[in-house]
């Protein structure tokens, strides 16, 4: 029979809430709480007749109403997020997957940290940074390995800060993983790419149109998913344990949210 009582397990997802900026403003989440006491006009529609104070303490049920996208909170990008097609790179490209379509068995695997908290907010991760980052914390990369990255933007969530911070992955560091087998990746920063207002910056100097979501697209190449807005990264160690992150089977979404752990043997 299996033991669960010798696993240690770390939240590594961030809670849904009122009142931070985990995401822009026009995408941030809204929840509207109701309490006990407000909810007995609803129980009274299916018990015509019945009387709040025929109820144990006059108490309804506890209820939230929820606006959300599903790219709010801890959640898993599918490669239909990024593009409409995916893995280009085989001469055989398909449609890409949806979140329900997404296998099961990407989303339950060997996790490996990466720890870029040194990079400047904006900077955009290369292959070598990545390939030195493996070598520093001894570890070779597994098909289905599940990477995540520990950027700045880590430690300021709760701040108004969080969505500009951290660095970003790029096309050629995205590649590099994929090329080796990787399926899922994640990072604690609101975007798998470097924030917006850096790249924006880039595009307007360069002209390069290229080096708009340039990590997400490499999902067009070879189909992936990805973890955003992750947390707590800190608290674990670069290799030697297990990431679950199953995605709520939204049908057909371009992502699920996800109770994202970290699961360590005893």
């Amino acid at each position: 029979m299996f033991d669960a009582s010798n696993l240690r397990y770390v939240d590594i997802s961030m809670p849904l809430e009122n009142g931070v900026r985990s995401d822009p403003d026009i995408a941030r989440p809204k929840i509207e709480y109701l309490a006990h006491n407000e909810t007995v006009p609803r129980i009274q529609t299916f018990f015509p007749g019945l009387k709040a104070e025929e109820l144990p303490d006059a108490a309804g049920w506890a209820l939230e109403k929820v606006q959300l996208t599903t790219h709010n909170g801890t959640h898993l990008d599918a490669p239909y997020h990024f593009h409409p097609t995916m893995n280009h790179a085989s001469g055989h490209p398909e449609k890409a997957m949806t979140i329900d379509e997404v296998p099961l068995d990407w989303c339950f695997r060997p996790g490996v940290k990466l720890d870029f908290r040194h990079f400047d907010n904006g900077y955009v991760v290369t292959a070598a940074d990545v390939a030195a980052e493996l070598e520093r914390i001894d570890h070779k990369l597994q098909p289905f390995d599940i990477v995540v990255v520990n950027t700045k933007a880590g430690g300021l969530y709760g701040k108004d800060e969080y969505v500009d911070s951290g660095c970003g992955m790029g096309r050629e560091a995205t590649l590099y993983l994929l090329e080796r087998g990787v399926r899922l990746t994640g990072t604690d920063a609101w975007s798998w790419d470097a924030p917006f207002v850096y790249t924006q910056k880039k595009v307007a100097e360069t002209g390069d149109k290229s080096l708009i979501w340039e990590g997400h697209k490499a999902g067009r190449d070879i189909g992936y998913c990805h973890l955003e807005k992750l947390h707590n990264l800190e608290a674990l160690p670069p290799h030697g344990f297990l990431i679950s992150c199953f995605p709520v089977k939204v049908k057909a979404a371009s992502a699920g949210w996800t109770r994202a752990v970290a699961i360590f043997g005893m």
